[in-house]
């Protein structure tokens, strides 16, 4: 029994360690302590282009898939969702600031709409996962589908919809009006392209992205195949 008890044991320290701990890891190469950890709200956005945001899970997962696809320009980490100004990454995982972990996509309309995005979206999540994604749980993981208009709001509903009736299940993610994005820290931008040996990136944010890749070829930027 003993024995049990502790090969158990290691083998959920072994899981934490391959998982880093969930998204929220603290073996960072950067600290929440480095320039740019209060979260902002100004984004660099081209002419022309236009703006869409997405909750799903952790956002260094999102990001990622996002910037994988041809016409989307940038894909920023922050917040979303909820009731706090100026909210930290420290303040955001502990899930009483209602914000949930989201990223702002800027993309040129005239190569991807906001409909193909949401397909994107839809398509690269468990979407009936409740409060978040794989191993990150908790309200500051959960799925968020924000609309400026409501053009915007008829095709997120329309789409939740007919893969509701699909999958003959409820789809977790909520949809709700845009209010404001707060840029995440500076050191979480582009996590998964820069620390690609991080213990989460490897095991749950990259097969992410490529099941993502495999399922979507089309969309995908010609560098990404």
């Amino acid at each position: 029994m003993q024995y049990s008890i502790l090969k158990n044991a290691l083998s959920l320290f072994g899981l934490l360690i391959i998982f880093g701990f969930g998204c929220n890891s603290t073996q960072q190469t950067a600290s929440s302590n480095d320039s740019g950890s209060k979260a902002k709200t100004v984004s660099n956005i081209p002419e022309g282009s236009e703006t869409a945001y997405f909750a799903s899970g952790c956002f260094w997962c999102v990001e990622a898939v996002y910037e994988s696809v041809k016409g989307v320009h940038e894909s920023i980490s922050g917040y979303a969702g909820g009731h706090t100004k100026n909210p930290t990454y420290e303040e955001s995982n502990t899930g009483r600031t209602g914000h949930a972990e989201a990223v702002e996509i800027i993309y040129d309309p005239s190569v991807v709409d906001f409909a193909t995005l949401v397909d994107v979206y839809f398509g690269s999540q468990d979407p009936t996962q409740v409060n978040g994604q794989g191993p990150d749980r908790g309200s500051q993981y959960r799925s968020i589908i924000f609309y400026k208009n409501e053009a915007e709001k008829k095709i997120i509903e329309e789409k939740k919809a007919a893969l509701a009736k699909e999958l003959n299940a409820e789809i977790a993610a909520e949809v709700k009006p845009f209010e404001k994005f707060w840029i995440g820290e500076e050191y979480h931008q582009n996590f998964e392209r820069l620390h690609p040996n991080h213990g989460y990136i490897r095991n749950v944010s990259i097969p992410r992205l490529n099941r993502f890749k495999k399922k979507f070829p089309e969309l995908l930027k010609e560098e990404q195949h």
